[in-house]
């Protein structure tokens, strides 16, 4: 028999992993082991779908429960891990119990960033990672007036969409010029300031949080930098997420805004591998480590980690993905850019018409696409971004001409 094998992180991508192991024929102890009560579900529908209450709790989770017995995998759930003792390979658990590990993977995920003001703190102020999270967040829309934002990301931006189709007020506060600038450059996230706005969402840009007001208990509204009160049934707070990097820190593995990994996923020790929002993995293909906080990674990463622990030569190159849905919006973003990484923006179609794709182009090549409302074309910009050859941005701006026709320059 195969020597034990332990994820760490009981969310989509160590659910993945654990089912890509037993689909490879890996046939050894399998624990998967995770803090939370829920058995391992998938992120988008907390803040899509669900939170909207157009899909059901069940479908978020991302086997069925019974799986996990039949396949021979152990799940520990609400069970936290102390420390990592690499030399000994065991896997300490809260409470001292020891899990030894041929390989390991760690897929810890990332928590909300706090917001650091006073009045954090009080009740009613939420963020949105976990199904719980999502459940009071549910809860307090329907008990709600009004609320605040704080961050216009894409948890902020989806969050609001979901309340105010619920018919609930709502501010967004964000510091930056434009929702989503970092991400989506000017150009781009101007659309969503429009369609929120469009949508009756008063949004506040270039603002600062002094402190969450309140009474003895349950917070009453937002003070900006500027004194203005803004009042709140509640507050959202969206300010970004942070890699759960404490384990493998404190087991001395690299870590640099994740846990540093190559290509095949292995982190600097060779029998621990990271996969999922922690992994600050080398992309073969973009020629450098990139970090992706979002779902396709948390779906496919993790094939490859679980191969490479099987000994298989195999390296994650998928160029990344990720989509939002808000209010008759609906979009695919695929590729990657760094903030202000980019010459131009080439738009295909008319941003006011609601109906475009736009491409991120730097040195001449296409780096990332996002088509909004336009379907059946993320397949086509992810052969563009992979091509990396110089391309026509005459012929890149003209509907007329198939995208697979750019190919090759």
């Amino acid at each position: 028999m195969a020597g034990p094998i332990v994820i760490v992180g009981a969310g989509m991508a160590g659910a993945n992993a654990a089912k890509t192991l037993r689909e490879e024929g890996f046939d050894g102890p399998l624990t998967l082991v995770g803090d939370e009560p829920e058995a391992p579900y998938e992120r988008p529908p907390l803040s899509k779908g669900y939170l909207m209450g157009k899909d059901e709790r069940d479908s978020a989770f991302v086997n069925p429960p019974q799986w996990y017995a039949d396949a021979g995998v152990e799940l520990r759930l609400a069970t936290r891990v102390e420390r990592i003792d690499r030399q000994a390979h065991r896997v300490v658990l809260v409470g001292g119990q020891e899990l030894p590990y041929d390989k390991l993977l760690l897929t810890t995920g990332s928590a909300p960033r706090p917001l650091p003001v006073d009045g954090a703190h009080l009740d009613g102020v939420l963020s949105l990672r976990t199904l719980a999270d999502s459940d009071r967040l549910k809860e307090t829309i329907a008990a709600s007036s009004r609320i605040a934002v704080v961050g216009a990301g894409w948890i902020g931006l989806e969050t609001t969409a979901a309340a105010r189709e619920a018919g609930v007020e709502v501010t967004v506060l964000e510091m930056a010029d434009l929702p989503l600038l970092r991400v989506l450059g000017p150009e781009v996230a101007q659309v969503f300031a429009d369609l929120h706005r469009a949508h009756g969402v008063d949004l506040r840009l270039g603002v600062s949080v002094a402190e969450l007001t309140g009474d003895e208990h349950h917070v009453t509204g937002v003070r900006l930098g500027d004194g203005t009160h803004v009042p709140a049934d509640a507050v959202v707070v969206g300010a970004g997420i942070t890699p759960n990097v404490r384990l493998a820190q404190a087991a001395g593995l690299a870590v640099d805004n994740g846990i540093t990994a190559d290509e095949h996923l292995r982190s600097s020790d060779p029998d621990v591998f990271a996969a999922g929002d922690v992994a600050n993995a080398f992309h073969p293909v973009l020629g450098k480590h990139i970090r992706v906080e979002h779902w396709a990674n948390a779906r496919h990463q993790p094939r490859t980690a679980a191969r490479a622990m099987l000994g298989r030569d195999e390296a994650y190159d998928r160029i990344p993905y990720f989509f939002t849905d808000q209010y008759d919006l609906g979009m695919e973003y695929t590729g990657y850019v760094e903030p202000g990484g980019y010459d131009e923006v080439v738009f295909r179609g008319e941003r006011e018409s609601g109906e475009f794709v736009a491409f991120w182009v730097g040195g001449g090549r296409v780096l990332a696409g996002m088509n909004v409302n336009v379907w059946d074309v993320a397949d086509a910009i992810e052969a563009l971004v992979r091509d990396g050859g110089p391309v026509d941005v005459t012929a890149l701006a003209d509907p007329d001409r198939p995208l697979d026709s750019l190919l090759g320059g």
